[in-house]
């Protein structure tokens, strides 16, 4: 097979930075290259063909690569439109992987990338956001046919797969890596936290320490976001829609209020709610003149950017991924990354250390649907407990770090009523 001629990608003369890129993060993913190796010796997908649609950058280009070490044929795509690497999309057409991607597509074009990608007819998938499920639950069904199942990245995506099984309308199954442990603790927490504030960091040049910062949701990545945000020197206030999590936000050491009284007071808002128009109209009216607006859901809809431009009577690009609004008042707010991924958008995204886990749980999540798909049914099911403590255990010993065992007769005790 010709993969330079098979993929669409921007410019293969970018190759050879790409590949720099992808050696780096190889060189920070211990856990990774440990499947990896026991991958090419296994082979657990050969003659299986893998489409792949996630945040196509550096750490993602080397899951492909694990993959197809392990015998698949690899087609990829990005799951959003401007985390795209082309550099790093160049450098796995030569090694061998089929890409269709490109840094900012225009809409019908990351459509048709994603297409394209389940047009090779994949036996497996890996999806970010669940882009690739709807389509093939909706206007490519003709391509469901050989799908053994596959796994999730996100909490948006599992939202609808989850949908999908309540209505009994999933036809295969699906693995919701988002909900792993090795996923959540760390990657939603400090790989967001993280990487959020690398974004708007390098995106603005501004100084956080002092600022107020408003995180819209509370969950683990809100968790994350804002506990960087206090490490940086901010005030935070916290928004949520479940009392639990207000509490916990509260005990946590932060404030908390209703988006509609958060809104007179920030300086800079942070959303990461999986869900549409958290911040809109009414909030726009009443924030301070210089906010700065940024989103770190999987979608570009919590910041509701038609009717902000309503409220304008401008618009310009003030910086790379920087637009300013200026209200009717006077006022100016501003939105980073179009109101996508701030810290993909506008940034590296997370870490590599923290990739290496989350990664290492796509590549067994994979192999583990592949071995028991015509048993495990057509529903969503969790990582096994077995794998998410091996992935842990794989980062403890790349890490030094060894930890006690129970004995015989803990284990007698912990496994008996009688004291």
């Amino acid at each position: 097979m010709n993969m330079v001629s098979e993929s669409i990608v921007k410019d293969m003369s970018l190759a050879p930075n790409g590949h720099l890129k992808i050696d780096w993060v190889k060189e920070h993913m211990p856990v990774l290259n440990r499947i990896r190796e026991r991958f090419e010796r296994e082979k657990p997908f050969a003659g299986l063909k893998v489409a792949i649609s996630l945040h196509l950058e550096a750490k993602t280009a080397y899951l492909a690569k694990v993959i197809q070490a392990g015998g698949a044929e690899v087609t990829i795509t990005g799951s959003n439109p401007l985390s795209t690497q082309d550099d790093v999309c160049a450098a796995l057409v030569e090694d061998g992987i089929r890409v269709f991607a490109k840094y900012n597509p225009d809409p019908a074009e990351y459509k048709e990338h994603l297409i394209k990608t389940l047009e090779t007819r994949p036996d497996l998938i890996i999806d970010d956001g669940g882009d690739l499920v709807s389509i093939l639950h909706s206007e490519r069904r003709d391509l469901l046919g050989q799908i053994r199942g596959g796994a999730e990245e996100t909490t948006t995506g599992i939202l609808r797969l989850k949908a999908l099984e309540k209505e009994g309308k999933l036809e295969f199954p699906m693995v919701a890596v988002n909900d792993a442990f090795c996923k959540y603790l760390f990657d939603n927490r400090y790989g967001t936290g993280q990487s959020v504030w690398d974004g708007i960091n390098r995106t603005t040049n501004l100084v956080v320490a002092g600022k107020t910062v408003v995180v819209v949701g509370y969950g683990w990545c809100g968790k994350g976001v804002a506990m960087r945000a206090k490490g940086l020197g901010a005030k935070v206030i916290v928004t949520e829609v479940d009392a639990i999590k207000a509490v916990e936000a509260y005990m946590d050491g932060f404030e908390v209020m209703a988006m509609s009284e958060a809104a007179k007071h920030g300086d800079y808002f942070v959303t990461v709610t999986g869900n549409r128009d958290v911040i809109r109209k009414e909030h726009f009216e009443v924030m301070k003149d210089g906010a700065i607006l940024s989103n770190a859901g999987h979608f570009d809809v919590e910041v509701n950017k038609v009717e902000l431009e309503a409220l304008s009577k401008s618009k310009r690009t003030v910086r790379k991924d920087i637009e300013e609004f200026v209200m009717a008042d006077g006022r100016k707010l501003y939105l980073l990354a179009e109101g996508r991924l701030v810290n993909l958008a506008a940034g590296d995204g997370h870490p590599a250390e923290i990739m290496d886990m989350t990664f290492a749980l796509q590549a067994v999540s994979l192999e583990y649907v592949n071995k028991h798909y015509q048993s495990i049914g057509k529903r969503v099911l969790n990582v096994p407990y077995e794998l998410d403590e091996m992935v842990a255990r794989y980062k403890l010993e790349a890490l030094g770090i060894g930890i006690d065992k129970l004995t015989d007769e803990q284990k007698a005790y912990l496994d008996s009523w009688v004291e």
